[in-house]
């Protein structure tokens, strides 16, 4: 499977701002959708957002519209997640995936290939 690593999550207060990036490896990373989900103790794994094959077009789930914003870099093989205005219910493991196809949405059967997570705690 194609190795996805995540990096940049940490501890920040209430309002903060944090920076999520997932480093790909392999040959058609830029030929497919990328994801973030999120999961929190005791919830199920829920969807974040999602950025198609050539960042034309993104998805987000509604608790992080305007806030969250998702990018890529096809050169870089590279997507991040931009956080803003945290919340103390945004704290939980960040999971990067690779989708199965060039678009992508909310739900686990789109992707394929998943990171290690990266841990975000807000703090109130």
């Amino acid at each position: 499977q194609v190795p996805l690593v995540e990096s940049g999550g940490g501890l920040v207060q209430a309002g903060g701002s944090l920076r999520l990036s997932c480093a790909a490896s392999g040959r058609t990373f830029s030929n497919n959708a990328m994801g973030w989900f999120r999961q929190a103790p005791g919830k199920e794994r829920e969807f974040v957002g999602s950025i198609s094959y050539n960042g034309s077009n993104k998805l987000y789930a509604d608790s992080v519209k305007g806030r969250f914003t998702i990018s890529r870099d096809n050169v870089k093989n590279t997507v991040y997640l931009q956080m803003n205005s945290l919340e103390p219910d945004d704290t939980a493991v960040y999971y990067c995936a690779g989708g199965l196809r060039p678009y992508a949405g909310g739900v686990v059967q789109d992707y394929r290939y998943w990171g290690q997570g990266t841990q975000v705690t807000v703090s109130s």
